[in-house]
């Protein structure tokens, strides 16, 4: 089988949710050994050891428009046996024999969250995808159910496959590496610290995580912490700087950016707790690196988080700030829920796999090509 796929995401030097992905998921399928072969599509050259070796690399030059203008016209006129797109995108012309990865719709949840013309875009290009892919590929089980609700998808063509952690990612056992990740980023020492990493958006719920830090503090006021929100500034990202602000929490509640990938182990092994109120997830991948890295999870219970946090973490309800700064509270302050936590995180941890996602990936990949007609 020849398979193709869209590999430009993972040339992305700021790798998020989805870039990484695509790189992850792109080396586990080559890993395998399948005998399967595989023809990574790019705008660029990629970088030297980007990916396994063994996949022919096509470059197709070009920024703009590439998946439409690029991609499309060459695997319509040299079409391998299937197109796999990991991005979301497909193209408008390309071949008929496609499988796509639909990563949430967190648009149809939140409109609000997103400018209108992005948010047409994303349902135009979403229905399209899932009426015309010969298969569907889905993070998580809540995201197919979204699908059927949203765009009556056809459940039997819509598959269900995880995602993973990083498989190098482990816990920093280097104090001195700890402390100096920590001042790199801006963190005092001597202070606890709550972490998040992800983009800053609207979604991910931010300004609630900040009101219920205030009432932490007012609760714990011996206890020195602060709050770390780790990622690029995206939709809504400058008034969440305004509220911090306005709160006096300026000092408390940090921004450092993007984290180079190099630092997030030490960062989560320094954090006294994770953080992740988002109000719709398709997968979640930190819940998955806080748990691999010791750190204990305090959680939304929404969309897909407890289906890949497990049992391995603290719920709460994401409207509710009170009821978020409780959970957060007690993960700081019971030692035995905290030792659990960590436990049970760990535990979960090893259910997922890129391994595992690849295989997964590849039936799917076969049955969309022994349906072709």
């Amino acid at each position: 089988m020849l398979i193709g796929i869209d590999a430009s995401r993972a040339l992305r030097a700021h790798r998020t949710g989805t870039e990484r992905y695509s790189l992850e998921l792109i080396n586990a399928l080559l890993d395998l050994n399948s005998g399967d072969r595989f023809r990574l599509y790019v705008p660029t050259p990629p970088p030297p050891k980007l990916f396994r070796p063994g996949a022919e690399i096509v470059v197709l030059p070009g920024r703009h428009l590439w998946t439409h203008t690029k991609l499309g016209p060459h695997t319509r006129a040299h079409p391998p046996d299937v197109l796999f797109v990991p991005a979301h995108v497909l193209p408008v012309i390309g071949p008929d024999n496609t499988v796509v990865t639909v990563h949430d719709l967190g648009y149809e949840h939140f409109p609000q969250a997103h400018p209108w013309r992005q948010r047409q875009y994303l349902r135009w290009s979403t229905r399209r995808h899932v009426r015309v892919s010969k298969q569907v590929i889905a993070d998580s089980h809540a995201t197919k159910a979204d699908l059927i609700a949203f765009y009556g998808a056809d459940p039997d063509r819509i598959h269900v496959v995880h995602l993973a952690p990083d498989p190098a990612l482990k816990p920093e056992s280097d104090p001195a590496r700890i402390a100096h990740v920590r001042a790199s980023y801006g963190i005092p020492p001597g202070i606890d610290y709550i972490l998040h990493i992800g983009t800053i958006h609207p979604r991910k719920n931010l300004e609630r995580l900040v009101e219920a830090f205030a009432l932490l503090r007012q609760r714990l006021p011996a206890r020195k912490l602060h709050l770390v929100l780790a990622g690029g500034i995206a939709l809504g990202g400058d008034a969440l700087r305004r509220k911090v602000q306005a709160m006096g929490l300026a000092d408390q509640v940090r921004f450092p950016g993007y984290v180079r990938v190099h630092d997030i182990p030490a960062l989560y092994t320094g954090a006294a707790c994770y953080a992740l109120p988002s109000l719709n997830e398709g997968f979640g991948f930190p819940a998955l690196e806080a748990q691999v890295c010791g750190v204990p999870l305090v959680c939304a219970h929404t969309s897909s988080l407890p289906e890949v946090a497990g049992e391995g973490a603290c719920y709460f309800d994401p409207f509710d700030v009170v009821g978020m700064a409780d959970a957060i509270d007690r993960v700081l302050t019971e030692p035995e829920l905290r030792s659990e936590l960590i436990k049970r995180g760990r535990m979960n941890a090893q259910r997922f796999s890129w391994e595992k996602t690849a295989r997964a990936t590849l039936r799917v990949l076969a049955l969309a090509t022994s349906n072709k007609g």
